[in-house]
């Protein structure tokens, strides 16, 4: 027998997921997440769920594993100090920045602007020059440079950038100045911007190689740890990184482009709910993936997550493709507050975290958190992870009540004004990937996942108007389903800056063809077979004098028959008008290109249950009670793992499961369809 395993690291807890190849049969487990070391967690739960199933780790033949290691050094500035190369002249680059502020009117008044990853005592100039248009004006002073990387020895640095002007066209420069800088410094990596963006617009390719250093060398020591660990448990399989934009890369080529993992971890629950959505036949999806710490939302189009051409984690933005995801500090462990001089209810973006986490836990916590307020609402049964976490019920209220003292009113009361806070925050989220990119989110369906999300789903359901809700199956390790099986994936770009009246469908298609073979070439490098590899083709496009580009798919076969220019132009006035409203009668400009090679997908069967005659009595547990809607309610408590095809439940009532609890409001309807999942639709 061979095996799959699908690991993804949460804030609180890490999923994992054993998926045996010949029968697409799966096992699921959850263990804490360890801040400390992320590879604990990762580890220790393989082998428990490995264990509990019998399931030997030299048979393993892939391991997935979605990561927030880069991610993390990005947000808590622990990334490794960076030298950067540049051209004679920009040695300010990072500093002098876009001149752009985020925030309101007065937000240049009070916004501290962040420190650039590369301190301006870490950058050196190469007296050097390449042109516009890739011809050399001054030729490379080797002399110069050695003697300005002999001075940078002095600053500690831990990881050396390359970005000069115009080496998008030609790299020749940059390519010696590499060279050199091996030489000088043997012991730390060293990236050029041609590798990692090979793009037009000199700050976001500087500031995007510069990021790629920082987490250079802190990603490399994750994976070289997280390999030898796995060898010493006896696995040599295949250990491939979930990617930012869904796909997955080699654990060798994530140490030289560890900037694709920024978003790995949020890119998992898409990359699942994708599938989810397939099976069960809906094309058009909004995302909700709670977890403990945060929560993360994505918008699926026609079976097709959207995409960004930028990753955004705290104050950086890099010019790196990643799914369009927006992350809220919303989580179970979010942490309630009110504040003394406003006195008016406050929840996150704090968490309590894995530890000691919400009080409720029982591991020492006594702030109050959402998880506490669903406990004290009757939202949450008495334990967690199938019996593994008994929950402390006294201690949920006890912190609750903290805040029902600051608010004068009853403990319930609190912890329903918690809950419709958190729900407002996800559905000022959700609104950011539909209603702001021109989407009626009516038009959509909304699948739940994530600890958390099957509890808040129906809310939000009801605030949005998105039906059916959905909630799949093994819902709080659905992350774990999308990194195994989701494919390997590479990408390169080229700027083009032609307009549509300079060029022609023949030179975009050889062009097309041309950069097709080096992603291509990528894969086969990974062992993939030709046979088995699929191009995805884009071209960004803007109005002359425009400042910015919308991405659009393309088939590079219509530009060898001659008519995709004109198909590209028309869907860029139709794209452009449904997100701005507006077109202009002026020329198009292609500014980048770029082609995706993707390897062949993880073929994972999804499951079928057994049919029931649509009573859900059989899987009732006992009568409970719910607070909801102000008053106490009648509700019920099922079993998920007892429920069946066909079967219908009203609400008030809460499903249980190992990995997850949904909430089914009063006024709303359940239906299990053939592969488990929880459809809800208004009654």
């Amino acid at each position: 027998m061979s095996y799959r395993l699908g690991v993804d690291v949460g804030g609180t807890f890490t999923d994992v997921l054993v998926v045996e190849d010949a029968s697409g049969k799966t096992w699921r487990g959850k263990v804490p997440s360890t801040p400390d070391d992320p590879s604990r967690a990762v580890i220790n739960g393989a082998r428990k769920v490995c264990e509990e199933v019998g399931v030997n780790p030299e048979d393993v033949n892939y391991f997935f594993h979605g990561t927030t290691v880069a991610t993390n050094a990005v947000l808590e500035g622990k990334g490794a100090r960076v030298g950067l190369v540049v051209t004679q002249g920009y040695r300010q680059i990072l500093q002098i920045a876009r001149s752009f502020v985020p925030g309101g009117l007065a937000g240049w008044i009070v916004w501290p602007k962040p420190e650039p990853m590369a301190a301006l005592e870490c950058t050196i100039e190469a007296p050097e020059r390449i042109g516009a248009g890739g011809s050399i004006v001054r030729e490379l002073d080797e002399a110069t440079l050695r003697q300005r990387l002999e001075a940078l020895k002095t600053e500690g640095i831990e990881a050396l950038t390359v970005c000069l002007i115009n080496s998008y066209v030609n790299d020749v420069h940059e390519r010696r100045v590499a060279e050199i800088c091996a030489d000088i410094f043997p012991d730390i990596p060293v990236t050029i911007s041609a590798d990692i963006l090979p793009e037009m617009q000199e700050y976001e390719r500087t500031l995007t190689t510069v990021a790629n250093s920082a987490v250079r060398p802190v990603v490399a020591r994750y994976v070289q740890h997280l390999r030898e660990s796995l060898v010493e448990w006896g696995m040599n399989g295949q250990l491939n990184l979930l990617r930012s934009d869904g796909g997955l890369m080699s654990a060798e080529k994530s140490r030289e482009a560890p900037v694709s993992l920024l978003m790995s971890g949020p890119a998992g629950g898409v990359a699942g709910a994708l599938w989810v959505a397939r099976n069960a036949g809906i094309d058009n999806l909004l995302t909700l993936d709670m977890g403990g710490t945060s929560t993360d939302v994505a918008l699926i189009e026609n079976g097709e997550p959207r995409l960004r051409r930028e990753t955004s984690v705290g104050d950086l933005t890099v010019r790196a493709s990643s799914l369009d995801i927006r992350t809220v500090g919303a989580g179970g462990g979010s942490i309630a507050h009110v504040p003394e001089l406003t006195k008016a209810l406050r929840v996150g973006p704090e968490s309590a975290g894995a530890l000691p986490g919400p009080a409720a836990y029982g591991r020492g916590g006594k702030l109050p958190t959402v998880t506490d307020a669903n406990v004290v609402l009757g939202y949450l049964p008495e334990s967690l992870l199938g019996g593994d976490m008994e929950l402390d019920r006294k201690g949920a209220w006890l912190a609750v009540k903290s805040v029902a003292d600051a608010l004068d009113i009853s403990v319930e009361k609190a912890a329903e004004g918690i809950i419709d806070i958190v729900n407002e925050h996800m559905f000022g989220a959700l609104r950011l990937v539909s209603v702001q990119q021109g989407y009626d989110p009516r038009d959509f369906a909304l699948m739940a996942f994530g600890g958390a999300g099957p509890l808040h789903a129906n809310a939000l359901g009801l605030l949005m108007g998105s039906w059916p809700v959905v909630i799949p199956p093994s819902p709080g390790v659905l992350c774990a389903y999308g990194d195994a099986t989701t494919r390997l994936r590479a990408e390169t770009q080229r700027s083009f800056n032609r307009t549509n009246d300079q060029t022609s469908d023949e030179e975009i298609a050889a062009l097309l063809d041309e950069i097709g073979s080096e992603v291509t070439a990528d894969l086969i490098a990974e062992d993939i077979a030709q046979s088995e590899i699929t191009l995805r083709y884009e071209i960004d496009v803007r109005y002359r004098g425009q400042a910015f580009e919308v991405p659009l798919a393309i088939e590079a076969e219509a530009f060898r028959k001659g008519t995709g220019l004109a198909r590209l132009i028309q869907s860029f006035d139709t794209e452009h008008k449904r997100l701005f409203t507006f077109n202009l009668d002026v020329p198009r400009e292609l500014v980048n290109v770029r082609v995706t090679a993707l390897g062949p997908s993880g073929e994972l069967k999804p499951g079928v249950i057994p049919s029931g005659n649509g009573d859900p009595s059989g899987a009732k547990l006992r009568d409970h009670k719910v607070y909801m809607g102000g008053e106490e309610k009648a509700a019920a408590i099922y079993a998920r793992d007892r429920l069946r095809a066909g079967d219908h439940i009203v609400g008030p009532a809460v499903i249980i499961e190992m990995d997850s609890t949904t909430l089914l409001h009063d006024g709303c309807v359940a239906d299990i369809d053939d592969h488990g999942n929880i459809l809800i639709v208004q009654a």
